[in-house]
Parts: C-alpha cells; sequence; structure tokens
C-alpha cells in the first residue's frame, strides 16, 4: 500500500458535530469536516495577516447544518464580526479549528507555568 493511500485511510473526513453553548445557555450545533491544509492555505491567504478574519473565514467555509448545507453565507462575516461577542466568535472558531479537550489544553500550560516559576528562582 502507498504511503498516501494509508494516510487517506485512516483519515475520517466525514462532517463531525461540533456544539457552543450560547450566553442564553442554549446550544448552537452544526456540522464540519476536518481542516484540510488547501482549506487552511485558502483561509490564510483570505486573511492577509488578520487572525480574526482567518478564523471567520474558516466558519462561514466550513460550518454547516445536518444536511450539508453551509450555515453562512459570505455576506455574514460582517455580522459576526461586528454584532456578536469575542467569546462567541472564538469558541465557534476553535471549534472549526478542532479546539482540544480541557485536559489537553491544561497539559499544555503547565509547561508555562513551570518555566514562569523558574524564571524568578534563576533571579
Amino acid at each position: 500500500m502507498r504511503a498516501i493511500d494509508r494516510l487517506m485511510a485512516a483519515v475520517d473526513m466525514a462532517p463531525q458535530k461540533r456544539s457552543v453553548i450560547l450566553p442564553d445557555g442554549s446550544e448552537f450545533e452544526f456540522y464540519c469536516t476536518p481542516l484540510t491544509a488547501a482549506e487552511r492555505e485558502t483561509a490564510m491567504k483570505a486573511a492577509k495577516d488578520d487572525a480574526q478574519k482567518f478564523g471567520l473565514t474558516l466558519l462561514v467555509n466550513k460550518a454547516r447544518d445536518e444536511a450539508g448545507a453551509p450555515l453562512f453565507a459570505p455576506g455574514d462575516m460582517a455580522q459576526l464580526r461586528r454584532m456578536l461577542p469575542t467569546s462567541v466568535v472564538d469558541e465557534l472558531m476553535a471549534q472549526i479549528l478542532g479546539a482540544k479537550e480541557e485536559g489537553e489544553e491544561e497539559a499544555e500550560e503547565a509547561p508555562d507555568m513551570k518555566s514562569a516559576r523558574s524564571g524568578p528562582a534563576k533571579g
């Protein structure tokens, strides 16, 4: 088996259900496929070094309903950016980017805390 065939066989590219809890306590559900390098590159080019625009571009392009229809139109990007709290938009973008489980995030933060502690000990 060729390497590319093995890699492709090992990855599930089917849409996955994602959700975020909104400020009113309700749940917003959507579906998206895993992010590919080509999708990331397209969004990066459209964003031109604007991290928020990068995430919003991915959100608009990838968020789908259960039937696979797009949830957002390109024209919705301005409203997403200007009319919603950053916390909501950031959580949606994190879900598109494949947010890690809480335990995984904490594990990544631990080395930062240790390095911060070791700094004052040296000085």
